[in-house]
């Protein structure tokens, strides 16, 4: 089964995939959720995961993150990618500035400036050493999204990035989003709400029995 619209073969410009995924299979207690999927993530793809609840969405996205092993196939990840699940990563006691500096230091990407960071928070009136778990949802959320602009990579992998996100949020996310697509990168994200206005078109997926059998009757048709 293949994600409608992904791309087989040659990326743009000959590039190469950011992701592959081969005959990959997700169970959940011996069951299994999806699969064998097989699909190329190529530069300035976008897909869009949607499904009903317990489907598998974000055991899908952890296995392809590899914080999952799959029950059979492959997930082939040749660049550094961002990862954020929808538990919010944060230390609860420390303020969001120590957040975001230990998160981006653990994720190799200490080169980011101090005063890269502290732009980030006054930017979004969001205090740097009140502890995070004295912030509000939407708060909380837009400190875990900080490290997508902070420290480019090429791939995004969201679970449910726009929960609790108010408009400026959402606006923010969706421009950065269509920034991050026209300079190459890929993002694959789940959803149960629809995307945003203005966030850059996706490509829908459904998992679950019966967006399986459409997405199947999708790739044999191309």
């Amino acid at each position: 089964m293949t994600i409608p619209g992904a791309v087989s073969g040659r990326g743009q410009g000959g590039s190469g995939a950011l992701l592959t995924v081969v005959k990959l299979v997700g169970e959940r207690q011996g069951l299994r959720l999806w699969g064998p999927l097989g699909f190329e993530l190529m530069p300035g793809r976008a897909v869009h995961v949607q499904g009903p609840n317990g489907c598998g969405k974000t055991t899908l996205l952890r296995t392809l993150a590899g914080l999952r092993r799959p029950a059979l196939g492959e997930v082939r990840l040749p660049v550094p990618c961002w990862f954020i699940g929808h538990a919010t990563p944060l230390a609860e006691d420390l303020g969001a500035f120590a957040n975001l500096r230990l998160w981006l230091d653990l994720a190799g990407a200490a080169a980011v400036a101090d005063a890269g960071l502290h732009a980030w928070l006054r930017h979004w009136s969001l205090p740097t050493e009140r502890p995070v778990r004295q912030l509000s949802a939407g708060q909380r959320r837009k400190l875990a999204l900080a490290p997508l602009t902070l420290a480019a990579r090429p791939l995004w992998l969201l679970d449910e990035p726009f929960d609790a996100l108010d408009q400026a949020g959402c606006a923010w996310l969706a421009q950065a989003a269509a920034a991050h697509l026209a300079g190459g990168g890929a993002l694959l994200l789940s959803s149960h709400q629809a995307l945003p206005e203005g966030f850059p078109p996706c490509e829908p997926w459904w998992l679950g029995a019966r967006g399986a059998r459409k997405a199947a009757a999708v790739a044999e048709a191309a």
